[in-house]
């Protein structure tokens, strides 16, 4: 099976396609800065859960995020699990500079 993901800016999120398919078989919506981008949301369709296209969703927009040298805020639960199970990508993780506590 092959796995398809492309950046779909106008709808701020990234879209998985299975086999050259037409269909969306998941999603990952995200907000983007300047300085970093937010993953929001995840979503696979059910007959491909379990089949690495949510996996291929996270590589291929933290591979992106690494290459327009963007922090990542994995807000959402999936990519947040996701980065922890692979360590190689958890230098993206974006870091508050913020000095200022409770």
């Amino acid at each position: 099976m092959a796995v398809e993901v492309s950046d779909v800016p106008g709808a701020k999120r990234y879209e998985a396609r299975v086999d050259g398919k037409a269909e969306v078989a998941g999603v990952a919506e995200y907000i983007r800065t300047t300085e970093l981008v937010a993953f929001v949301h995840t979503e696979v369709s059910p007959e491909y859960e379990g089949r690495g296209v949510g996996s291929a969703l996270a590589r291929t927009a933290l591979d992106e995020a690494r290459a327009a040298n963007l922090r990542v805020l994995a807000t959402c639960p999936f990519f947040a699990g996701w980065i922890a199970r692979h360590p190689d990508y958890q230098d993206l993780l974006y870091q508050s500079r913020s000095k200022v506590s409770d």
